[in-house]
């Protein structure tokens, strides 16, 4: 008999993840969006959260409302992009804690959208910085904690420059999530004899304010002479995915129940780069 999708919106309902009592996790780009979506999956599963971003009001707003989950959260102003600011943020971690378990690299942006001849070099090198080097600096300035007993990365990449290639003029985006699946790939053999596992999410169409910070210019100059079939995303009828579900893959790719997953990327997309690869 096939069981019935589990409905969105209620975690709880996945009782077969473990518990993350008592683990330490942090999630860059943790006050919006997919990080604040899978911060709230893990305080419910019983993790210690730092949670890492930029605005001081943002991060406040998400830690007060994790705290109403019975978290203990940390917040830590930060850019990713910057190995100093970075270096300090995991030391706020050891002092808060002593250990560091789950590392959700998960901060990025957009960036500028456009034909590559009218893509600017600093808009490149911004989207390029953030997305990437921001992951490197992440993963790169956890390892010593990580290292003490092992532990689980997650990066946030995305459909684009993964599998879905369709979205001319994201050439810097699709660029910067295609190395970081690359990058998982090459730290999980790395890190392997360390218990450290590495692997990826590649979410498509996700309820959140991302794509209004995100600038378009002229695509118009450059789409694709074809028609795609209707229907963004075929499992829910056109509709987005939220940030919980997303989540929910990075919670079972945080806990033990993955003890054996290293290396590998998870779309969660309801089959939309299928459809519009």
């Amino acid at each position: 008999m096939t069981r019935p999708l589990l409905p969105a919106g209620n975690s709880r309902n996945l009782a077969f993840v473990k518990s993350l009592k008592d683990k330490v996790a942090l999630i860059t780009g943790g006050s919006s969006g997919i990080g604040l979506g899978t911060a709230e999956v893990f305080a419910r599963e019983g993790a210690h959260l730092a949670i890492l971003g930029r605005s001081p009001d943002h991060l406040k707003t998400a830690a007060d409302k994790l705290r109403k989950l019975g978290a203990q959260v940390l917040e830590i102003q930060a850019d990713v992009s910057q190995e100093h600011e970075m270096k300090r943020a995991i030391s706020q971690v050891e002092k808060e804690w002593g250990q560091l378990d789950i590392v959700f690299a998960n901060a990025g942006i957009n960036g500028v959208w456009a034909p590559l001849e009218e893509l600017q070099p600093e808009e490149w090198e911004q989207t390029l910085s953030i997305n990437l080097t921001g992951t490197y600096h992440t993963i790169r300035c956890s390892l010593p904690l990580l290292k003490k007993n092992g532990g689980s990365v997650i990066i946030t990449s995305s459909v684009n420059g993964t599998r879905m290639f369709s979205n001319t003029g994201c050439t810097a985006y699709a660029c910067t999530k295609a190395a970081q699946v690359a990058m998982a790939k090459m730290l999980a053999l790395e890190l392997a004899s360390h218990k450290i596992r590495v692997n990826v999410v590649c979410p498509g169409w996700i309820e959140s304010d991302i794509d209004e910070a995100t600038e378009k210019r002229d695509l118009d100059k450059i789409a694709p002479a074809v028609e795609f079939p209707e229907g963004a995303v075929p499992l829910t009828q056109g509709a987005p995915g939220s940030a919980e579900q997303v989540g929910n893959v990075v919670l079972f790719l945080a806990s033990d129940l993955s003890s054996h997953v290293t290396g590998s990327e998870i779309w969660v997309d309801g089959a939309q780069s299928l459809l519009q690869g």
